[in-house]
């Protein structure tokens, strides 16, 4: 059976190597699943997470992730910045470190966000607050700092892991706030490709057809959703896809399986966490 690696072309390939990606929320899920996979293509990559010191429950580390990348392909390709991206001179500084420490900045993985499933009865304000400030606040300041660098580059990309915009009532009914804040990316999505693309600057989001099974998941949800879930690597070879794209692809919404099935892969089975069990499918789609 193909994997998605095995499908790329030698160009394809290529065009990742010495590439640099600045990938927030990397200390674990779906991050460290990135940057492990661009790393593997010849990426330099920067860890920019908030975790630094072990949490008791959700595993990973800026530290682990970048002991993982530079056992395999060096030192010289990794480092780790501790950054909480709510705030401005957190992510100008990390920013700035990554450019001192690889000489610039290709792409842009906004992927750290915060979740808390809620009626806006239910929800209080610090949860609330804490969604808008990581998943809006923190895009919005991560893209902002990172233009500069992304102009200087050929092969400036900005890809956000947020859904399609879909305004049925069912998304807004149980859960406002997270919804507000996940499309609130979104959005930035859509105008930053229309004010960028003028420099060819390539901004698209990416979001998964089922749940992933992800640490967050695996505290926050029943047991079960884990065993109906895909495994992260999926959203690793679908953003893996959508950044080998041409530049001129840009203010698209684009789904991991379908992203994957254009790209020649036909069997996902590899992916599920149970291959038995059907696939619970993600909110927003």
């Amino acid at each position: 059976m193909a994997d998605f690696l095995s499908l790329m072309t030698k160009d394809q390939k290529s065009f990742f190597n010495q590439k640099i990606a600045f990938i927030t929320g990397a200390s674990r899920g779906i991050g460290r699943e990135v940057a492990l996979s661009l790393a593997a293509l010849g990426v330099k990559i920067a860890i920019v997470a908030k975790t630094k010191e072990p949490h008791p429950s959700l595993p990973g580390t800026i530290e682990s992730v970048r002991a993982e990348i530079a056992d395999k392909y060096g030192t010289d390709k990794v480092i780790a910045i501790q950054t909480d991206i709510r705030e401005e001179a957190a992510v100008k500084s990390a920013i700035d470190q990554t450019v001192s420490a690889f000489g610039g900045i290709d792409f842009l993985i906004n992927n750290a966000s915060a979740i808390k499933l809620a009626t806006s009865q239910q929800l209080n304000l610090k949860d609330y607050d804490l969604m808008q400030q990581v998943n809006v606040r923190g895009t919005f300041l991560c893209s902002k700092y990172a233009i500069p660098y992304l102009k200087k580059s050929n092969s400036g990309r900005i890809l956000t892991f947020s859904p399609p915009l879909n305004l049925d009532p069912k998304w807004f009914k149980n859960f406002l706030a997270y919804s507000l804040s996940k499309y609130g990316m979104s959005l930035c999505t859509l105008g930053l490709a229309e004010e960028l693309r003028e420099y060819g600057i390539g901004v698209n989001a990416l979001w998964p057809k089922t749940i992933i099974a992800t640490s967050a998941i695996e505290v926050n949800f029943p047991k079960e959703w884990l065993e109906q879930a895909r495994k992260p690597n999926i959203m690793a070879d679908a953003a893996i896809s959508v950044l080998s794209q041409s530049n001129s692809i840009t203010g698209q919404f684009f789904v991991d399986e379908l992203v994957l099935k254009a790209a020649g892969l036909s069997d996902f089975s590899d992916y599920a966490v149970n291959a038995s069990r059907k696939l619970l499918p993600d909110i927003f789609l």
